[in-house]
């Protein structure tokens, strides 16, 4: 099996409302999002490829004009946990190419959530 990885950055706000207030994440607070993706193939392409990197740009073009210093409260249908966005980011980025298999999504140096169904 190949995999291949690429990594995208962006920054935004959210607010995890549902939490208690003396809870950080109940406040109003931003990250700098790192969100990888995935693609795995058993076999590569007539270019030797899972699927060429340049095909991606379209993810970045989707992250900068939709996430990219934004609140994501207002953007995501979901709780904006790393988790939910690791979510949606897989959904967007499969209806499009088939070889994703996974997306993670870090808020911090420290901490990534992965959503690989």
């Amino acid at each position: 099996m190949f995999r291949i990885t690429k990594e995208f950055a962006f920054s935004a706000s959210h607010q995890l409302e549902h939490l208690p207030p003396e809870h950080q994440c109940a406040r109003l607070h931003g990250h700098n999002y790192i969100v990888v993706v995935e693609l795995a193939s058993s076999t590569l392409n007539a270019d030797g490829f899972v699927r060429d990197y340049h095909d991606l740009a379209a993810l970045k073009a989707y992250i900068d004009d939709h996430f990219d210093h934004r609140h994501l409260n207002d953007i995501l249908d979901a709780v904006p946990t790393a988790e939910n966005m690791a979510r949606h980011f897989y959904e967007w980025a499969r209806a499009r190419w088939p070889e994703v298999t996974a997306v993670k999504v870090s808020e911090t140096p420290k901490t990534w959530a992965e959503y690989r169904p």
